[in-house]
């Protein structure tokens, strides 16, 4: 049987291990797809054993900052849903407003139905996830925690085909040949109105009331989209 203060060593080392990974992830170092470094890397890297390297990624797969997929490794953020092929095939016949008006037609739905189904486990992390959008840095850090929140949200709802056609705008969105044009949009607006935007999204879900849900993400996105539109439009043509 373990010691207490076995015990307390891995938990040390594991905070220590969550405290680097966080900041990899928040530094903007990791590839395109936000795979993590393997458990075996993490632990010679870091000169740690792979109890604590575990227990690190379990920590943060229950906040909702990791995920895994079998095979394929761990990533950071939320995972996306198996929609990429066909939201491939789509993305240069449309255009970022086009893309805000579909989301506010899906969205605002997706958390009044949030607020029927949500845990209070996905409630905690969604409100890590805002946390972690608020304390961001790096334009890049704030859209992966910002597309982790809405992705979290949407698969809280409960409803397959609403989340495939999320999912596949979700896609067209993380287009990188857009990220520059939402990043100037966010710009416009202090990052903590956006944060209060996000616990009153949250807040109401947790409250399990579906229509003040529903109102909360339709003012976010409705901002989000007006400040798009000044940007192709900055003239009011």
């Amino acid at each position: 049987m373990p010691t207490p203060r076995r015990n307390s060593v891995v938990n040390d080392s594991a905070n220590f291990v969550r405290a680097r990974l966080l900041a990899l992830i928040e530094g903007g170092s990791l590839p395109v797809d936000g795979r993590l470094p393997t458990e075996r890397e993490l632990s010679e890297g870091m000169d740690v054993g792979r109890r604590a390297v575990r227990a690190a990624l379990e920590s943060l797969l229950a906040e909702g900052l990791i995920w895994r997929k079998q095979g394929k490794g761990t990533f950071a953020g939320q995972p996306p849903d198996k929609t990429q092929l066909l939201a491939a095939e789509i993305v240069g016949e449309t255009s970022v407003v086009d893309v805000m008006e579909a989301r506010l037609c899906i969205e605002p739905v997706l958390a009044a139905m949030a607020a029927r189904h949500a845990l209070p486990e996905d409630i905690d992390r969604m409100r890590n996830l805002a946390h972690r959008i608020l304390q961001a840095t790096e334009p890049d850090t704030i859209e992966l925690w910002d597309g982790a929140l809405h992705r979290l949200i949407a698969r809280t709802a409960k409803n397959k085909p609403l989340l495939t056609a999320f999912s596949m705008i979700d896609e067209i969105r993380g287009n990188p040949d857009w990220r520059g044009v939402r990043q100037k949009a966010r710009s416009m607006r202090s990052l903590q109105d956006r944060h209060a935007e996000h616990v009153e999204i949250i807040n109401r879900i947790e409250a399990g009331d579906g229509p003040g849900a529903e109102a909360a993400m339709r003012r976010h996105l409705t901002t989000l989209a007006d400040n798009l539109k000044r940007i192709f439009t900055p003239d009011g043509d």
